[in-house]
């Protein structure tokens, strides 16, 4: 199982990579494991500005619908279009063409309330 150090995590196991005043979102190799194989990814909050761990999404796979919580307050500006036709691609490389959403950081503070990759690794026994 992949942990990247250089990314932050989430409790609920979203990982968030930061750059400059933007972020990239997705879920964690752990997640995409839980969950099996993912049929569809929806985001309906382009263009919104959302807090830190409101619901910006839902991923479904063959087993379940899991909601998808912001790692920090901000705006969705952009929604991966990879993902539309290949939902697949976050089985298949979560922490690389399988992201979810580019997000406009409001307060970059709240980045020190997530977890290394250390933390993340503990928390779910790895």
């Amino acid at each position: 199982m992949k942990i990247p150090e250089h990314l932050l995590y989430t409790k609920d196991h979203e990982w968030m990579k930061m750059e400059g005043d933007y972020a990239y979102v997705g879920i964690t190799d752990f997640a995409q494991r839980e969950l099996g194989d993912i049929v569809y990814i929806e985001v309906e909050t382009i263009g919104e500005s959302l807090y830190q761990d409101d619901v910006f999404g839902t991923v479904e796979a063959v087993k379940t619908v899991s909601d998808l919580f912001l790692p920090i307050g901000g705006e969705i500006v952009e929604f991966n279009p990879k993902l539309e036709s290949n939902p697949e691609l976050v089985n298949q490389d979560p922490y690389g063409e399988g992201w979810m959403i580019k997000l406009r950081i409001e307060n970059t503070e709240q980045a020190d309330s997530l977890l290394k990759a250390d933390g993340y690794s503990l928390m779910i026994g790895y």
